[in-house]
């Protein structure tokens, strides 16, 4: 069966695929949709995550990688309920390379003057404002 899921830096040497920490395991989502896999990826972007790409793949490729790599997983039936991302994410992901995490601890120094909330462009009544909107778009 063709299912979806996501995939970061896809296409290169340093692809990984999108997992959730449920205790001490990963758990990779197949989507039977890709429509809902697209809603997922936004949802994460909307998070300040990396941005996945869908792909779409057998899913017994996937449940095989599952078990060589002790990952559990979870078939998204179509048109089912919303499947939100955590709200918490892991500090560094397994396909994150030591070079980027680097570069990104640079980067982090570089920025560490961000305003303060009060500062930015939109009070945090705006901003829910703006989240319940696109939520609705979902």
């Amino acid at each position: 069966m063709r299912i979806f899921v996501l995939i970061f830096n896809a296409h290169t040497d340093n692809e990984g695929i999108h997992t959730i920490r449920v205790g001490d395991r990963n758990k990779i989502l197949m989507f039977e949709s890709e429509d809902d896999a697209l809603r997922f990826a936004l949802m994460l972007e909307a998070q300040d995550f990396p941005t996945p790409t869908v792909e779409a793949i057998d899913s017994e490729e996937i449940k095989e990688f599952c078990e060589s790599a002790n990952y559990g997983w979870e078939i998204v039936p179509e048109n089912s309920d919303l499947v939100i991302p955590p709200e918490i994410n892991v500090e560094q992901p397994d396909w994150q390379s030591d070079a980027a995490t680097d570069e990104a601890d640079e980067n982090a120094l570089e920025t560490e003057q961000v305003p303060p909330a009060a500062e930015t462009e939109f009070s945090d009544s705006e901003l829910a404002d703006i989240r319940r909107k696109l939520e609705g778009l979902l």
